[in-house]
């Protein structure tokens, strides 16, 4: 991409989509493309055909998606696929069609198998079921793989795929019923630090390991693989490193400053017992995150704290 390049960031006030942003001003990108969902409709085929044919993007990076935690998933299965799915078919078949040089498709790790090995390689996919949950949400994401991969297969056009690992980060969703679990331990570390609580309770036994990648090195991966991978096998974006519930827990609370006690409620599920990525494929093309996870929880910790209003109150902060 050249500076002057007019680069669409689809879903640029979601989590990924803000910090993609970031990432490309900072690099000096001076034309960027973005709209929200009020200004145009992914779903709706011909607001996003008229989009393409008015400003012909030359890079696109696709990270519009409908998400949510376990329950959204579980409950609004109908929604999380269609929506998904046209999002998808819409925007790759106009990249194609107005001439994209090149198409980033951000998927997730849920696209694998339920029980795949782990660490969990790009060639696990469709090798076993998928966790019931989120199904839907996991076939739109192997829908829009296998969609880059066709029309690299039919017309030659560039376009790839990334599944990052556990996100967290500025614009993350601290809503207590339906967040991640990382940003859900931050509000209820610092929540109990401020009403003097004695204890925080966690669901599980704290044994379940999980990996966490701060979402400015997505962004960074992000911008690394659109200069520089041309590949038709999507890649893992990662840390390679995982810990436990138990772990993480006890560096929220010593990042928070919270000075009670960890209870942990084994009679609470938890979960698959590991979810951890091989990112060899994307060392070996040359890249590697930059925040330790202490590091991270700090930054956005500080965030936090920065906008707490209006997180707790589910709005979106993008600087």
């Amino acid at each position: 991409m050249d500076l002057s390049s007019k680069i669409y960031i689809a879903g640029h006030r979601g989590m990924v989509g803000a910090a993609i942003v970031r990432a490309l001003k900072k690099a000096g990108y001076q034309h960027l493309l973005t709209r929200s969902s009020s200004e145009l409709d992914l779903r709706n085929q011909a607001a996003v055909k008229s989009f393409f044919e008015e400003e012909k993007p030359e890079y696109v990076f696709l990270a519009a998606a409908k998400v949510g935690g376990i329950h959204a998933n579980n409950t609004y299965r109908a929604d999380f696929i269609h929506d998904n799915l046209a999002i998808e078919l819409n925007i790759i078949h106009q990249a194609y069609l107005n001439g994209v040089k090149k198409l980033l498709f951000l998927g997730s790790s849920c696209i694998y198998p339920k029980f795949a090995p782990q660490p969990m390689k790009e060639e696990h996919l469709l090798t076993g079921i998928l966790e019931p949950t989120n199904e839907p949400y996991a076939i739109a994401k192997i829908a829009g793989i296998k969609m880059c991969e066709a029309y690299r297969d039919q017309y030659g056009a560039n376009f790839i795929s990334a599944m990052p690992t556990n996100l967290y980060g500025p614009n993350d969703n601290y809503d207590l019923n339906n967040s991640h679990v990382l940003p859900a331990l931050i509000r209820k570390f610092h929540e109990a630090k401020t009403e003097n609580k004695e204890s925080v309770e966690i669901w599980g036994d704290g044994s379940p390991m999980r990996e966490f990648l701060h979402v400015d090195d997505l962004a960074s991966a992000c911008l690394f693989l659109m200069d520089k991978y041309d590949e038709k096998q999507f890649i893992n974006v990662g840390t390679g490193e995982d810990v436990t519930i138990r772990e993480l827990a006890e560096t929220v609370k010593e990042v928070v400053g919270f000075t009670g006690e960890l209870h942990f409620d084994a009679s609470k599920p938890n979960g698959t017992p590991r979810k951890l990525m091989d990112v060899s494929r994307l060392r070996q093309a040359g890249f590697r995150h930059a925040y330790t996870l202490k590091e991270g929880i700090n930054q956005v910790y500080a965030d936090f704290l920065k906008n707490y209003s209006n997180y707790i109150k589910g709005e979106r902060v993008i600087q």
